[in-house]
């Protein structure tokens, strides 16, 4: 009998206790059915965006082979930035006039592209993808849009190994990169930024870094650094999901931080 009570009196432990680790296991699941759909969609949206592009645009037309990639945006779900993105950064491309740019995340080169056709006579893009398949498929429609080799470069490699790497690639007579674009993985932000300036990369007289931000909540981080680095780091241009941060070396920070915030 007495056991029973006990018994009895452990159930709403019991069931408490089941209750928390259902939960924990239902959340587990629930990203990991997120994360795998992300997956298959990435993968599907690399091939089906590859596929339409070149089948659809002219060839030697980089104006023709974005309005493609504008068109299957508008029918599908795709993970390219966009034209209304896009736009966005044309502007601060215009603006700033790199004549080397960086690009972490290429997602089937539409934002290559982007860069790519507003670069000074002579400017030179690297684009740093992960995914094997995604970097061979942007690389092509590169190719495809009229783009050569010397023009541009498409690394594949995660961006903590190939950011260390970039230092060699350099011309010991060049000053860094004038405009980095980050589309990556939005937890290496900040930590690939810290390697650009450790590393020397970033223009010491002048360097935009524009932060894609497709989740919410995803800039807090960057204003939190941009606010404990205001010696040399400051806010340009923001939108709803783009912040263009300005770096330039302490010599010069007195020129940043006098210029007005650019809505686009």
């Amino acid at each position: 009998m007495w056991l029973l009570a006990v018994s009895a009196s452990l159930i709403p432990a019991v069931l408490l206790i089941s209750k928390h680790f259902r939960v924990k296991v239902l959340t587990l699941w629930q990203r990991a059915q997120a994360w795998a759909l992300w997956i298959i969609k990435k993968e599907v949206c690399t091939r089906s965006t590859h596929a339409f592009v070149l089948s659809k645009s002219t060839h030697g037309k980089v104006d023709s082979v974005l309005e493609t990639f504008d068109l299957y945006n508008g029918l599908y779900p795709s993970l390219s930035i966009g034209a209304q993105i896009g736009a966005e950064l044309d502007e601060v491309v215009r603006r700033v006039q790199p004549s080397l740019a960086l690009e972490l995340g290429m997602h089937c080169g539409y934002s290559s592209l982007r860069l790519l056709r507003l670069l000074p006579p002579g400017g030179r893009l690297t684009t740093v993808e992960k995914d094997p398949q995604t970097a061979d498929h942007g690389e092509e429609l590169i190719l495809v849009a009229g783009y050569k080799h010397h023009q541009f470069e498409v690394l594949t490699s995660h961006s903590s190994e190939a950011v260390p790497s970039l230092s060699g690639r350099l011309d010991s007579r060049q000053e860094g990169f004038g405009l980095v674009l980050m589309d990556h993985d939005p937890g290496q932000y900040l930590t690939d930024l810290h390697s650009l300036e450790t590393s020397g990369l970033l223009r010491a007289h002048g360097c935009s870094i524009i932060f894609i931000c497709r989740e919410r909540g995803a800039d807090r981080a960057i204003r939190e650094f941009v606010r404990t680095r205001e010696n040399r780091y400051c806010i340009k241009t923001e939108t709803r999901c783009l912040i263009e941060v300005c770096y330039q070396s302490t010599a010069d920070v007195g020129e940043i931080s006098r210029s007005p915030l650019v809505s686009l």
